[in-house]
């Protein structure tokens, strides 16, 4: 999906989100994810981030480091942007798209796997002014115990997770994932371990 395209996406999701986010905002306080020691990324972020510099490695400016204020409209744009890259992205193994194990992109031209359809997502909300500090790359263990990327957005009201095989947006403790590591606030090249709590309630995969 060319860069013009995925910046036609994001006026259609600017002017749709009131009718297209049908999703009854959170009332409820959702949990911060907490994180412990440091730990190493993904193989296939580092990669992603020599091959586009210009995406990775920005200085973080103090006041982007708390969360960002859950409104309703915000709630209707995080919502939005995650059904409409769900529903324009088809989901390929990168064995099948690229004819690699592992690789990290933009799925330009319209296919790519759970990581594929994050960067896609964290570039429409950061190009729509969500601080990058926010939009943070989680990986999981899925349902099945499969390795999953999905994309955290940190705010006020707790974190919640932009996912590619669900089209709600939920509490990160509600999704029946097993947490493993995400992006640092403080730096996005540099990753923490996730502490998923015990009492996190499993939910039955979807069949997307």
């Amino acid at each position: 999906m060319a860069r013009a395209v995925v910046f036609a996406l994001l006026g259609a999701l600017l002017a749709a989100a009131p009718a297209s986010a049908e999703q009854a905002f959170p009332v409820r306080l959702a949990s911060a994810t907490a994180t412990g020691a440091a730990t190493s990324g993904p193989s296939g972020w580092a990669d992603f981030c020599q091959r586009y510099a210009s995406e990775c490695n920005h200085p973080r400016v103090r006041a982007d480091a708390a969360p960002i204020p859950l409104t309703p409209e915000t709630w209707r744009l995080i919502v939005a942007i995650n059904q409409t890259f769900n529903d324009v992205i088809v989901g390929v193994p990168d064995n099948e798209h690229w004819g690699v194990v592992e690789r990290w992109d933009f799925a330009e031209d319209g296919r790519g796997d759970c990581e594929d359809y994050v960067l896609l997502k964290r570039r429409a909300a950061i190009a729509l002014g969500l601080p990058r500090s926010s939009l943070l790359i989680t990986v999981v263990l899925d349902t099945h115990g499969d390795g999953h990327a999905v994309l955290t957005v940190r705010t006020d009201r707790g974190d919640f997770v932009l996912d590619n095989l669900r089209d709600a947006v939920l509490p990160w403790t509600e999704t029946g994932y097993k947490f493993l590591k995400r992006q640092s606030v403080e730096n996005e090249m540099a990753w923490a371990a996730v502490e998923t709590p015990a009492d996190a309630p499993a939910l039955v995969a979807s069949s997307r």
